[in-house]
């Protein structure tokens, strides 16, 4: 019985907590900062996209109007060049989805890791063993055995 009372002893010497990153990263100047500039980004894609579609649907009408009447050879380029534009749109579509994502990923990085390190900073100040990411489903955390450290990073990042 009394080795038992050993490691638990040492257990409950050492410290630690947990940390709500989903709450620091909501508040934090750069997480806005990047949401607006993809926001910006997005709505520059979208412009883009409504101009080759309004190009497209005006063709297709032009098209549409004149296909009983036009010889078959400009029959057959007109087609073509609607299946074409039509092929330019889908792939602007794609790329422009890519790079929304690569861009997304690229800030969000650079954000996430500034986090880490203000959280890594709070436990080596703190003494802390560990500091748990409350977001990625923990099942339970003790609240009298376990700190919660989501302020003191926020304050270690220069957030109110």
């Amino acid at each position: 019985m009394a080795l038992l009372a050993i490691p638990m002893g040492a257990f409950a010497q050492q410290k630690f907590g947990h940390v709500n990153p989903a709450a620091i990263l909501q508040v934090m100047p750069e997480y806005t900062k990047a949401q607006s500039e993809l926001k910006d980004l997005q709505t520059q894609f979208e412009g883009e996209m409504k101009i080759m579609q309004d190009e497209l649907q005006k063709k297709g009408d032009e098209y549409e109007k004149q296909k009983d009447t036009l010889p078959a050879p400009v029959k057959e380029r007109r087609e073509k060049e609607l299946q074409e534009l039509y092929a330019r749109l889908q792939q602007y579509a794609q790329e422009s989805n890519q790079n929304l994502q690569k861009a997304s990923q690229e800030k969000l990085a650079a954000i996430s890791e500034k986090m880490e390190k203000a959280i890594k900073e709070v436990g080596v100040a703190g003494g802390y063993v560990y500091i748990l990411d409350i977001t990625n489903g923990v099942p339970y955390v003790s609240e009298t055995l376990s700190t919660d450290v989501t302020e003191a990073v926020k304050a270690k990042l220069g957030i109110k």
